[in-house]
């Protein structure tokens, strides 16, 4: 289970790299963070059950903060 969460540490530092290319420094350094906490877990050595309650909970803490910024921050429409 260590394993899958470097393979989620690689796939967030490759949007990092991207979201930084493509001039989003803010996006870019949310994922930077990502990066580190799912490295970070990566080398816990922790039991399975603890990186299933860990990615459960890490989604969670995603739902919400997606809803929250779709609903409040997020303005619709194209372009600028």
């Amino acid at each position: 289970m260590d394993r899958m969460f470097r393979v989620l540490a690689f796939w967030t530092g490759i949007f990092t790299v991207m979201f930084f290319v493509g001039d989003m420094q803010k996006t870019a350094l949310l994922f930077l963070v990502q990066t580190a906490f799912f490295l970070t877990l990566s080398y816990l050595k922790l039991s399975e059950r603890m990186y299933m309650y860990l990615f459960g909970a890490y989604c969670t803490i995603f739902f919400i903060g997606f809803t929250w910024y779709s609903e409040f921050i997020l303005i619709p429409g194209f372009g600028h």
